[in-house]
């Protein structure tokens, strides 16, 4: 079983109704936001329709019960009340650190041992080096994608204790 615990709007999913995937997060919304690059009124309609209302921080699963987790957390801790990027991505609270890090102790706990944690970043406002001091776990490899692009994909393992 593969686990999305903060989907959103299931963006980054070829399938967004994959069956092996459990999708979850705190929203259950449908917004019009504004975006120019999808209808001629300038609008975009996003649906946030998680299988399991959830937060990321405190899941309601077994240890280790997942084998591959796809961790995209929000990543904006600062956004108007109206910012579409806020729509879509979320908002980190204002203890984000502590946010991310009883995220990232989540997904390891519920992750099987030798399980993926794929984890996504963008770094717009929070570099990528201070969300990884976030959690004593080192990516085994990924992809940054330089300054101009700035979300970045990371591949953890959970070993074997």
């Amino acid at each position: 079983m593969i686990l999305d615990p903060c989907c959103g709007s299931r963006m980054m999913w070829f399938d967004r109704a994959n069956p092996m995937t459990l999708f979850g997060d705190t929203r259950v919304e449908t917004l019009t936001v504004t975006d120019r690059s999808h209808k001629a009124d300038g609008t975009r309609v996003l649906q946030v329709a998680p299988d399991t209302r959830m937060d990321f921080r405190q899941m309601p699963f077994a240890d280790e019960t997942f084998r591959l987790i796809a961790f995209d957390p929000p990543h904006l801790v600062r956004a108007g009340k109206k910012s579409w990027l806020a729509a879509k991505y979320g908002k980190l609270g204002t203890d984000w650190r502590d946010d991310l890090r009883r995220g990232f102790a989540e997904c390891f706990r519920v992750l099987t041992t030798d399980g993926v944690l794929i984890f996504k970043w963008n770094e717009t406002q929070v570099a990528l080096r201070d969300v990884l001091a976030l959690t004593p776990h080192k990516p085994l490899f990924g992809h940054t994608s330089g300054r101009k692009g700035q979300t970045h994909w990371m591949t953890f393992l959970k070993e074997v204790k």
